[in-house]
């Protein structure tokens, strides 16, 4: 029998995104590469993970009309006026800051979208389709001036 041994390599990246609105889909396609390149992982994955409740990472094609249809639907699915038990304040008391804003509709749709996505690596790219890209897409608009930026983990894993 024959064995073989593999070397694993784990690295990890904190990018910062700036977002001043919302819906807002914001391209970080290039700095994940970038991550990438610097891992020297030839073979393995690349996670991409939002820290926040109220953004998600998705993998979609970058068409600005494409991109307004889907703030459209977004819109229909949790409507920012809409009516939320987590914007009443006066019956809410978890998970409370000084300057909480009405946000509901913003967690909705981040439970819709995911957080996360998970791109296979081959020769040290990421298998990405001729149009898919990888966005933050930050969905709370009265939050992202106060935050200035988002942050997204990237970790890479696998082979050199």
């Amino acid at each position: 029998m024959n064995i073989t041994e593999t070397v694993m390599r784990t690295c990890s990246f904190s990018l910062k995104v700036p977002s001043t609105t919302a819906p807002e889909f914001i391209d970080i396609t290039e700095e994940v590469a970038k991550y990438l390149s610097e891992s020297e992982i030839s073979n393995g994955i690349v996670v991409v993970f939002s820290r926040h409740t109220t953004c998600s990472v998705v993998i979609q094609e970058n068409e600005p009309l494409l991109l307004d249809d889907f703030k459209a639907m977004l819109n229909r699915l949790s409507p920012s006026q809409g009516i939320y038990k987590h914007n009443d304040f006066s019956v809410r008391t978890v998970h409370m800051h000084e300057n909480e804003c009405a946000n509901g509709h913003s967690h909705c749709q981040s439970l819709i979208l995911g957080t996360s996505e998970t791109i296979p690596v081959l020769q040290g790219k990421m298998s990405l389709g001729e149009w898919q890209r990888i966005f933050l897409l930050e969905l709370d608009g009265e939050k992202a001036p106060q935050l200035a930026y988002r942050e997204v983990l990237v970790q890479i894993m696998g082979q050199p």
